[in-house]
């Protein structure tokens, strides 16, 4: 292969992983400052990350999707076993109201990266609860 051919195919999988990494990027744009523990957010799940990663929909646009990281539940992360199983599980609270109540986590900060840290429930049962009752075992860096 010539090496015009090698720096062309290096630069379609290059732009191919920046666009995968971009598809794959979640839409809710909230500002996650100025949130403090124990105040309260209810909303319906619009977007689910991972298994402990979710969007709560404030508003009809992405502006006012707030992304929460579950406080109380550890599930693995994607690319581990258990995983996608957790992701799946997840999915199946979309659409339904979450009641979440702002938390510091272990880094004494009321967020995690881009998301309110928060002990939430769906239909009065804490999302670990739902979490356990689909099989998917606590996993993650977290635990």
């Amino acid at each position: 292969m010539s090496t015009i051919g090698l720096i062309a195919r290096l630069g379609a999988a290059a732009a191919f992983t920046l666009i995968a990494g971009v598809a794959a990027a979640d839409p809710c744009e909230a500002p996650v400052s100025g949130y403090r523990p124990g105040q309260r957010v209810s909303a319906p799940i619009i977007y689910v990350g991972d298994g402990d990663s979710f969007c709560l929909a404030l508003g009809r646009d992405p502006s006012q999707w707030l992304e929460i990281r579950e406080a109380r539940w550890f599930a693995p992360e994607l690319h581990d076993l258990g995983g996608r199983e957790a992701k799946r599980a997840m999915d199946r609270l979309v659409g339904r109201r979450a009641t979440c109540t702002v938390e510091r986590g272990h880094n004494g900060q009321t967020q995690s990266y881009d998301r309110v840290i928060a002990a939430c429930t769906v239909d009065g049962l804490p999302i670990a609860e739902h979490m356990r009752r689909a099989g998917i075992a606590p996993g993650g860096r977290g635990r």
